[in-house]
């Protein structure tokens, strides 16, 4: 497995997509706060109505929307909540697996190493050392942004920010377990890509909890990667808290052992 962890991170080294996709998600996150201080801060109000992208009474109905924030919840609106993370890393993760099948490196891979689940592994252990480089990166974008932008928001206690993003971590290589599985299962890009933005977008789980809550049957939706992503707790208060951990340990074992069943029973 080592050996082919090894060879994957020299491949994601080389890669384009990888540092695309990070550029895309931080510069998502500084066009975020940047409207955020644009309406939310007395000193942006004042840039916006003189480049005339709001008027003054545009602004008046606007009440204070930096109330309560830290800068944990800014990390959380710019790009956890609402599936935009594991959207656009869903489809670096789809890109980086099906890059083997496409090119047809996949068959010398499974000349050398018999042992499939050594690469079911080492994908998904890849996945989730770019998902570690990803999200403290984006936190210290926040950072760097709410700095610049004036200390729009007070900083986060460093014991809720490592509580969060450990566990949002962990949800977020669950997400790439699943997107692994189906590229291995189908070989193609395009249901990659679908699993990506349906799923990891919250297109498919949106709609269903709300048709389940109108009949009082969408609460188990709480234990799905979007909604545990998306609703998870900002900081540790009780044991229950911990839902999030197992949610994401429960799906990562389940589909990375489905994802090694299908390749050992597929011919390459």
């Amino acid at each position: 497995m080592f050996r082919l962890l090894r060879m994957d991170l020299y491949r994601m080294i080389r890669s384009k997509s990888v540092y695309v996709c990070m550029g895309i998600l931080l510069l998502m996150i500084m066009a975020s706060l940047g409207l955020v201080w644009l309406v939310g801060t007395p000193q942006g109000q004042e840039v916006a109505m003189r480049i005339g992208l709001f008027t003054a009474a545009d602004l008046a109905d606007e009440t204070d929307t930096m109330a309560g924030v830290d800068t944990l919840i800014m990390l959380r609106q710019s790009s956890m909540d609402g599936g935009v993370y594991n959207l656009i890393f869903g489809i670096w993760v789809m890109l980086f697996v099906c890059m083997d099948y496409q090119s047809g490196f996949i068959k010398n891979v499974m000349a050398v190493h018999q042992n499939r689940w050594n690469y079911v592994a080492a994908k998904i252990a890849t996945a989730g050392i770019v998902s570690l480089l990803y999200l403290p990166a984006q936190y210290l974008v926040v950072l760097m942004m709410n700095r610049l932008l004036g200390d729009m928001a007070p900083c986060s206690p460093l014991r809720d920010v490592l509580f969060y993003l450990s566990w949002a971590w962990l949800l977020t290589v669950a997400f790439a377990a699943l997107v692994i599985l189906v590229c291995v299962w189908t070989r193609s890009v395009a249901a990659g890509a679908l699993t990506a933005v349906l799923l990891g977008s919250g297109m498919v789980q949106g709609p269903m909890y709300a048709l389940l809550s109108m009949v009082k049957m969408g609460d188990w939706m709480k234990y799905t990667i979007y909604h545990a992503l998306d609703q998870g707790p900002n900081r540790f208060t009780a044991p229950s808290d911990l839902y999030v951990y197992a949610v994401g340990a429960g799906f990562l074992a389940l589909y990375m052992a489905a994802a090694g069943i299908l390749l050992k029973k597929q011919d390459i």
